[in-house]
């Protein structure tokens, strides 16, 4: 997202329409090649739960790779305000509806996964203020001041809407499949049905 977000920026001149149209274009069709290149780990991928030491670390890895590869500052702490209850509900619905859309794809139409992620978080660039919707992202996106920077002192509220969202997605989408109910390291664990061919 940070490369995608500065070289958008870079092309699009000013106009910020066509910097997030660039970015959402380019993020979900690098989510869908994540996702069914990494096929058993694609639960893993997408749904956000507390992040790992080891996931901000890679994550923040990520952007100073990505800040490097387009000559930016290796690390610099964004100055991009994402703050305040519109920020915060844009994050909790983003994080509820990709949180909704692993939960229930994955027991009833697993090769639909990367496909509807795809949309969701392209889509979600459009229709939310924000859609980091990933903890160890969200972390990490702090050390860059570009596009798709946030401020280190806004992430904890990004976390709490993240957290909020997901628990609300995994108690309604239980409630509602209450037999293809699973624990997520279980579907996780579970290989991935193979998309269909024609």
């Amino acid at each position: 997202m940070v490369g995608f977000g500065i070289l958008s920026e870079r092309l699009a001149a000013g106009n910020t329409a066509i910097a997030l149209l660039a970015s959402a274009l380019a993020t979900a069709g690098a989510l869908y090649a994540l996702i069914e290149w990494l096929g058993r780990c694609r639960a893993r991928i997408s749904i956000p739960r507390p992040a790992s030491a080891t996931q901000c670390a890679a994550a923040v890895i990520g952007v100073g790779v990505a800040n490097a590869m387009f000559e930016a500052p290796l690390f610099s702490l964004s100055a991009h305000v994402r703050a305040g209850p519109a920020q915060w509900l844009g994050e909790f619905v983003a994080t509820f509806g990709l949180v909704g859309a692993v939960w229930v794809c994955s027991r009833v139409r697993p090769a639909s996964v990367a496909g509807v992620v795809a949309a969701y978080i392209g889509g979600g660039f459009w229709f939310t203020p924000t859609g980091f919707a990933n903890p160890a992202v969200t972390f990490a996106r702090a050390f860059t001041d570009s596009f798709s920077g946030i401020r280190l002192v806004d992430v904890p509220g990004f976390l709490a809407a993240q957290a909020v969202g997901t628990a609300a997605a995994v108690l309604l989408f239980r409630w509602m499949l209450p037999g293809e109910a699973c624990a997520a390291a279980t579907c996780a664990a579970a290989p991935p049905a193979a998309p269909a061919r024609s």
